[in-house]
């Protein structure tokens, strides 16, 4: 699809002057982020080393027990083909010592409190080196609803959150990751054997168009249909739906907001 086809150059040359400058504005110059073996984080390392070196960059690899010994294995080679700070913290004491009380607890609710380990973990050692959090949520993630609130979705800056899944590969591919990262299949392993595109039913490449007319020339199903023939119109209603019932994710948390007759009256 040409409308998906970025300047990878151009892009990574914007990311890098926006992560200097957000981080200027804020007088800090570390950054941390997870790095998980993945693309997404990768492309992330990749990103922050241009932007502040190899000794301001901190890659964190944060495995839960299930996590497979080959994604931690790529993030401690990312690690090292970067030459970054990186550091390893098992995540799996705390998470198991706290569903002890809860056995009856699904697969859902223990990824979502890993998640939110991990970040909190992320935040602790941004006090520890002085440094922000940096996120690695991609713009098909955050419109599928597809992360964790005040987990995945918690960072400060997130250099990925306007580039759909598709573009990141893009980048990525431009940037020099590793072949082995590029044709890893996307998921979150927050539990064992299943891909990003079995939990969701569809793929990213279908997602990213369809979003794409959604949410970018804001189309409805029909159209998207008549623009998009290859993609049957039972995803298309599956991706739309999927946007429509995560809306929450997207919004800031809500403040009441007291009317002074009330307040003070």
């Amino acid at each position: 699809m040409k409308e998906l086809k970025i300047n990878p150059e151009r892009v990574r040359d914007f990311l890098v002057e926006f992560l200097r400058d957000e981080f200027k504005k804020a007088n800090f110059h570390n950054a941390i982020f997870g790095l998980s073996g993945g693309l997404d984080s990768t492309v992330v390392g990749y990103l922050c080393k241009l932007a502040f070196g190899k000794s301001s960059t901190y890659g964190i690899i944060l495995p839960y027990k299930n996590t497979p010994k080959s994604s931690v294995d790529q993030a401690y080679m990312i690690g090292r083909t970067l030459g970054i700070r990186y550091l390893r913290f098992n995540v799996t004491p705390q998470i198991d010592y706290y569903f002890q009380n809860f056995p009856q607890a699904d697969k859902l609710r223990i990824g979502n409190k890993i998640a939110r380990e991990r970040m909190s973990i992320l935040y602790d050692l941004s006090v520890h080196f002085g440094g922000l959090v940096v996120g690695s949520s991609n713009k098909s993630e955050i419109y599928l609803g597809y992360g964790t609130l005040f987990g995945d979705l918690a960072w400060l800056i997130n250099p990925l959150g306007d580039l759909f899944k598709t573009e990141i590969y893009q980048l990525a591919e431009f940037l020099g990751v590793p072949d082995e990262i590029l044709k890893k299949k996307p998921s979150a392993e927050l539990w064992e054997n299943q891909t990003d595109e079995e939990e969701m039913g569809f793929t990213y490449k279908e997602a990213d168009v369809i979003l794409y007319y959604y949410v970018e020339k804001n189309m409805t199903e029909e159209e998207i249909s008549n623009q998009a023939r290859e993609i049957s119109k039972e995803t298309i209603h599956k991706v739309i739906e999927r946007v429509r019932k995560t809306e929450f994710k997207r919004k800031p948390p809500k403040i009441a907001k007291i009317p002074d007759e009330i307040k003070y009256s």
